[in-house]
């Protein structure tokens, strides 16, 4: 039995990469704001700032029968034009529906991508600044708090990447598929 046409579908992989494609893109940027504009309310309009001219998009795209369905995670990283080697992600977005899916991490996937991918151009030294109930999972990928502080009225903890554990990934446009465990 199918499920009705209203019903979304929730995926049997994702295949986790650098957004190349215009319409990931903007399903992205859409998937951004409703994260940070409509369900946490950090942004009244749009989040969209001057490093999204400098930034790299990584998209989590569902796969429905290996078909792509739609953009259910984002992140986006940019190398510090201040400091050399240094990378930063930032804007990190899964949707509600994907946030354990099936066992499988899609925020996971897409910090290892974000910090394997700028590993492989060169970064010495991988930061970010995360919300703090968010610093836990940081904390488990392989990541230490440098401190913590407060940006946009929430707190957050300025986190470094330990680059032992994120091997360089030469093909990023690629990425890697991941299914949900008990997927066929």
């Amino acid at each position: 039995m199918t499920a009705p046409l209203d019903t979304p579908r929730i995926a049997s992989s994702l295949q986790i990469k650098w957004a190349t494609e215009e319409w990931e893109k903007s399903a992205a940027m859409a998937l951004r704001r409703r994260v940070f504009c409509e369900e946490q309310q950090v942004f009244e309009q749009d989040d969209r700032d001057e490093i999204d001219v400098l930034a790299i998009p990584l998209v989590a795209v569902a796969l429905v029968q290996d078909i792509a369905d739609g953009v259910v995670g984002a992140v986006r990283i940019h190398e510090d034009e201040a400091r050399d080697g240094t990378w930063w992600g930032s804007r990190l977005a899964v949707e509600k529906r994907y946030r354990r899916f099936g066992g499988v991490g899609v925020g996971a996937g897409l910090i290892r991508l974000a910090v394997s991918s700028a590993h492989a151009l060169g970064c010495r030294r991988f930061l970010a600044n995360v919300q703090s109930q968010n610093a836990p999972l940081f904390q488990r990928l392989h990541w230490r708090s440098l401190g913590e502080f407060e940006c946009h009225g929430r707190l957050h903890h300025q986190m470094e990447a330990d680059l032992r554990y994120y091997p360089p990934c030469e093909t990023p446009t690629i990425g890697f598929f991941t299914r949900a465990r008990g997927a066929a």
